[in-house]
């Protein structure tokens, strides 16, 4: 079984790696390995969107080709139920900035007229995942709504605007490009995350990243351990 494994960062699937056994680095930012009877792609995108979107085009058009993808790392929590440390299913995200300011208010690329409510892969200009990876271990995590930005919220007026208009549960900044990717392709996929912050007025002293890369990576094991 051939999988894709995505993250950002190193640093947010560091302890995965360890129970790795390296075969070789594919390019500068992809390194193949095996675990059990699975092979193993781990592509380092950095943050962003942009870099996830072109290096998971760039991946899914090799000549290696995946029988799933995963996304793994870190968001923050809109919600007081998802406390730091959460394990997620993103199983919906979208891109809320892509449109125009009009005064006050906001127009999407669907009130523009640039995109129609259901084109492919978009359904009501949004993505969800309707291929996702079959595994009792991600069933048994909270399915949340996602956001996808440019720059994440740490403003009170800014949050309350999101919050009305899209309800998300919690927002990245690499999610719906990844999503998007796979579901133009038609490769199964999942998004996990630990939650590592509230979103709220910037105050990183109140973060504890430590702790969500650690229930993050015990969570991907148990969904490898399963195949």
């Amino acid at each position: 079984m051939n999988i894709l494994i995505v993250s950002a960062t190193t640093l947010e699937i560091k302890p995965l790696l360890q129970h790795l056994k390296f075969i070789k680095r594919v390019d500068a930012c992809v390194n193949r390995y095996k675990y059990k009877r699975m092979n193993i792609d781990v592509l380092t995108t950095g943050v962003g969107m942009v870099p996830m979107a072109y290096l998971m085009g760039r991946a899914l058009r090799n000549d290696f080709i995946y029988d799933a993808a995963f996304n793994f790392g870190i968001a923050g929590s809109f919600k007081n139920e998802l406390n730091i440390g959460t394990v997620v299913s993103i199983n919906h995200d979208q891109f809320p900035e892509l449109g125009a300011e009009s005064g006050e208010y906001f127009l999407s690329l669907i009130d523009l007229k640039l995109l129609e409510e259901d084109s492919f892969p978009f359904k009501n200009g949004e993505l969800y995942n309707d291929n996702p990876i079959k595994s009792k271990t991600i069933n048994e995590l909270p399915d949340v709504k996602g956001i996808t930005v440019n720059r994440v919220h740490g403003n009170n007026k800014s949050i309350k605007k999101i919050i009305e208009r899209c309800n998300p549960d919690v927002e990245s900044m690499e999610g719906a490009a990844f999503l998007y990717a796979c579901k133009t392709e038609g490769i199964p996929c999942s998004q996990i995350r630990a939650i590592s912050n509230f979103i709220e007025e910037r105050n990183t002293a109140k973060w504890d990243i430590p702790l969500a890369i650690e229930k993050l990576n015990k969570t991907i094991l148990e969904i490898l351990n399963e195949s």
